[in-house]
């Protein structure tokens, strides 16, 4: 599957990142808070977006860890907004890696985790704000 095949699919790519060995725990796997705090920038990244503005993690619905991440791996996350309340904005982020990228050029393209995560909008004094229905505030 392509990157652009699984962005229609799971959403927006909307971070890819390589983790470093300071990121990984003693057998050499990456650190699953690393893996969670990496998905919620790009979760945050489509709800900023959609929100036009700034926005807070409220709560981390669902985050499923699939498969492990190494330090060899580069890691794609992909975003979608999947539900638009009054304030809150929900997020779909699907994680996928590229393993072994140096074998004939071309690497596995792996699903290691998925996860729901719900931001709100905040006005300049911090303060919960209403997200604009599609189409309203748009320039």
């Amino acid at each position: 599957m392509s990157d652009e095949d699984r962005s229609s699919a799971h959403g927006e790519l909307a971070l890819r990142v390589a983790p470093m060995p300071r990121d990984t725990n003693a057998a050499g796997d990456v650190f699953g808070g690393w893996l969670m705090a990496q998905a919620d920038v790009a979760g945050s990244i489509a709800a900023y977006r959609r929100a036009r503005g700034r926005v807070v993690t409220v709560a981390v619905n669902s985050f499923v860890f699939l498969e492990p991440v190494y330090v060899a791996d580069l890691v794609s996350f992909y975003s979608q907004v999947v539900r638009v309340g009054n304030t809150s904005l929900t997020v779909d982020v699907t994680v996928f890696v590229e393993r072994d990228r140096g074998r004939k050029g071309v690497g596995d393209h792996i699903k290691v985790a998925e996860a729901r995560i719900t931001y709100v909008a905040l006005d300049e004094h911090r303060r919960p704000r209403a997200v604009d229905p599609p189409g309203v505030g748009a320039s």
